[in-house]
């Protein structure tokens, strides 16, 4: 079992930026590929971000390529989100997700656990 626990929304304005974390605990965390995932009001959940099991390789959505940074810390069993240059389309809650298998699963089925999502809301 591993527990994954989000942290680092809240209120920004255009154009701001935000670092969100996610920290593991339970199994070996170097173990999974991590990924972030997010849920806009309405809309079914969609990949982010999503980065390979030693940090090494990482892959993007088109729509935050260029804006968003995922980076992992093995040593501390944290993931995180780097987010620049936001945008009113990038409100959504946003979520953390392990992969045993498969690093950059571009869905959301086939994911081992999930933390409980950090609220970002991006006023214009």
């Amino acid at each position: 079992q591993v527990q994954l626990v989000e942290s680092g929304g809240g209120l920004v304005q255009a154009g701001d930026s935000l670092r969100l974390s996610c920290a593991a605990s339970g199994r070996t965390f170097s173990n999974y590929a991590m990924a972030w995932l997010r849920q806009a009001p309405g809309k079914e959940r969609e990949f982010v971000g999503g980065i390979d099991w030693s940090g090494s390789r990482t892959n993007y959505a088109d729509s935050v390529k260029g804006r968003f940074t995922v980076s992992r810390d093995n040593n501390k069993n944290t993931v995180y989100l780097q987010m620049n240059g936001l945008k009113p389309e990038d409100t959504a809650v946003y979520y953390c997700a392990a992969d045993r298998t498969r690093w950059g699963r571009p869905n959301e089925a086939g994911y081992d656990y999930w933390g409980q999502g950090t609220q970002v809301t991006v006023s214009s």
